[in-house]
């Protein structure tokens, strides 16, 4: 790790680190994750009669699902930490153009983008996983948890950063104290709680009901913590190299702490399998729903270390990449559509072939299906960014 480190900082640039006035590594890796994220969806369009419980069952997962299914696990704290440092991002930028404060001008777009992804995730998104106008069950996922984390992050972008840090620290490393509480339906609480900690059902008035599969509280500390690294991008990237890998060394140190001591951190210690790699696979079987506090600590470490490596990638690679991460809520709704079209097209053309459904034999599949669908995602990403970039309309910076 130390030599990765001692490369990253003294290697030379490769290419310009803004493109368009954007970041383009902050892009890349948006982007990268975003990829990582279409092999899980895949997953769960094509791969559904070999469902991943969560926590992930060690004994009764392969080894290729097991790992399959924790790269993924890099995309949402990535992509809510990411979401934090454009809200600083934005704010400088309005701030040294002249329109405004920068904590205020974060503050308004946070919240005005965050109803909207809300709103969104209620709408769109939602008809993307179920095709019913009128579902039993509305799953309340990640683009509900960033809107909801965007419009928190409004409210403490006005703390001193020093104190917006140490409220981003104490959520993430200490929401586990709050694990022993459980608020069951009926009792006075179990709407906020569940919203907030503890992952579960909300009876809804016309009978249907919600599920809060992405509790709110560790998300919202994520979020604060990007914003609070949004000077390093402000200054010169020798020393914002420096920390981003300190960052992630120091992170993903104290993971492997916490995770040896298997007392505090995530709810589900590890134990010794029958196997070395069952073993590993215990270690690395960390809880998302809420995401733990070593859950957090090695995905964003990662995180840290994968978006210094990218400020020194290749030009061409990072490029590549920055097209997905430059239309971020526009891939991830043509890409959920454009699964479950193909998963209904694959079941009228050949049939189920998995109890009722249509699904792919095995997890190289899923991988090669991911990248099938990747290539035209690509070229619609790239057209859209355009259109966007183009367009005169202010309500178009919300895509």
């Amino acid at each position: 790790m130390m030599s990765t480190a001692a490369t990253l900082v003294s290697a030379p640039a490769s290419a310009p680190v803004r493109s368009a006035g954007r970041i383009r590594s902050i892009d890349a890796l948006r982007g990268l994750v975003i990829l990582l994220m279409l092999v899980d969806h895949a997953r769960e369009f094509f791969f559904i009669h070999a469902q991943v419980s969560d926590p992930m069952d060690v004994e009764a997962t392969s080894p290729a699902l097991f790992f399959t299914r924790l790269s993924a696990h890099l995309c949402a704290p990535i992509f809510v930490a990411l979401t934090g440092l454009g809200a600083w991002l934005y704010g400088n930028k309005q701030a040294q153009a002249g329109a405004g404060h920068a904590a205020r001008s974060a503050s308004g777009f946070l919240l005005k983008r965050g109803l909207f992804l809300v709103a969104l995730e209620l709408t769109v998104v939602g008809f993307a996983w179920s095709f019913s106008f009128t579902p039993q069950i509305i799953y309340l996922q990640v683009i509900w948890a960033i809107g909801l984390s965007m419009i928190a992050l409004a409210a403490l972008v006005h703390l001193p950063r020093p104190a917006l840090i140490a409220v981003g620290l104490v959520i993430v490393l200490g929401h586990n104290l709050l694990d022993p509480i459980i608020l069951a339906a009926g009792q006075p609480g179990h709407v906020l709680w569940a919203i907030l900690h503890d992952r579960g059902f909300i009876d809804l008035p016309w009978g249907a009901q919600a599920r809060t599969s992405y509790p709110l509280l560790p998300w919202i500390g994520v979020a604060a913590l990007g914003y609070g690294i949004g000077p390093w991008f402000a200054g010169e990237q020798k020393a914002r190299l420096r920390r981003l890998v300190l960052t992630g060394l120091g992170a993903l140190a104290l993971f492997i702490v916490l995770r040896a001591i298997n007392l505090y951190g995530d709810p589900t210690p590890w134990a010794v399998q029958a196997t070395p790699l069952q073993t590993v696979m215990s270690v690395l079987n960390l809880t998302k729903y809420p995401p733990s506090a070593d859950f957090v600590l090695l995905t964003l470490g990662l995180g840290a270390l994968i978006l210094a490596g990218l400020e020194r990638a290749p030009d061409r690679w990072v490029g590549l990449l920055a097209v997905f991460g430059g239309a971020p809520l526009f891939f991830y709704l043509i890409h959920l559509y454009g699964l479950h079209l193909l998963n209904l097209a694959a079941l009228a053309l050949f049939g189920a072939n998995q109890g009722d459904g249509f699904g792919v034999p095995n997890v190289a599949w899923l991988w090669l299906l991911a990248a099938g669908v990747a290539v035209p995602c690509w070229y619609a990403c790239r057209w859209f960014a355009g259109v966007k970039r183009r367009s005169p309309h202010a309500w178009m910076k919300y895509l």
